[in-house]
């Protein structure tokens, strides 16, 4: 809840003050400023102080800007404002004294009370959410689908999300690829296997299986989702791992068959 009020007597301008500064050259221009002073000290909140946040105060030339008024009138404003005993100004912080001549002090006490609970509410409840985003790895092994049966299409929308994501970072990690998770290709092909039941580790499964057994050869540049999540998606997740051909292995078996006696004597 902000401030969208102050209090001004409807005698205000019978005020000797506000009549001195009335009469000085462009002392209308030094009322609206004071008016626009009393109005932002209200939107403050902050017992009189102009600031725009905690130990940031408005300068002049920041309140020029507002006001839509000159530094040098500005500055001449404040100057008359603390010679009348309005303000109170060190060059670095504009207190409006007498402020609950302006404001019911205790009704903007209530107020910041309350914007203070509403926050810390806004918070828990953010840290909250936060904590049951977090899945352990068992949760994630253990389900086919990462929200209750029961879940609103919300709720379900968001699981999808989240396994897309996983799923592409996945793939990146595993192929050194750099595929987006935005990829409206990718999210369909996703959305497809899921809806037929596949789970998060299916969909691992496939890219580890896949991964070692192209990554390296001319294969490789078949580690993508239009190939790993398409048509052939079920035939990959009950291909059993690959085991890649080693050459070198392949030849070291060979020579320890070979008969130790010297080839000449």
């Amino acid at each position: 809840m902000t401030i969208k009020w102050i209090k001004i007597t409807t005698d205000m301008f019978n005020d000797e003050k506000i009549t001195l500064i009335e009469s000085m050259p462009d002392g209308e221009s030094l009322l609206i400023i004071w008016l626009k002073i009393l109005t932002l000290g209200g939107r403050c909140n902050a017992n009189g102080e102009i600031i725009l946040a905690e130990n940031v105060p408005y300068t002049d030339q920041m309140l020029a800007t507002i006001f839509k008024k000159n530094v040098a009138t500005v500055r001449m404003a404040l100057d008359v404002f603390e010679q009348f005993g309005m303000i109170h100004y060190d060059g670095k912080t504009i207190i409006i004294t007498n402020w609950e001549k302006h404001q019911n002090v205790d009704g903007m006490q209530k107020i910041r009370n309350q914007n203070r609970e509403r926050f810390k509410k806004f918070y828990e409840k953010k840290k909250a959410e936060k904590s049951n985003e977090i899945l352990t790895d068992s949760n994630v092994r253990s389900n086919v689908r990462l929200t209750q049966p029961n879940a609103t299409d919300k709720e379900l929308e968001l699981d999808n999300i989240y396994i897309l994501s996983s799923c592409i970072n996945h793939l990146n990690s595993m192929a050194g690829t750099n595929y987006k998770t935005n990829s409206k290709s990718t999210r369909r092909l996703l959305n497809a296997r899921i809806s037929e039941g596949h789970s998060l580790d299916d969909i691992k499964k496939v890219i580890d299986i896949k991964v070692a057994e192209w990554k390296g050869t001319n294969m490789a540049t078949y580690l993508r989702p239009e190939t790993l999540f398409g048509t052939k998606f079920e035939s990959y997740l009950n291909q059993a791992p690959a085991t890649k051909y080693d050459h070198k292995e392949e030849l070291g078996r060979r020579f320890e068959n070979v008969d130790e006696e010297p080839l000449w004597t």
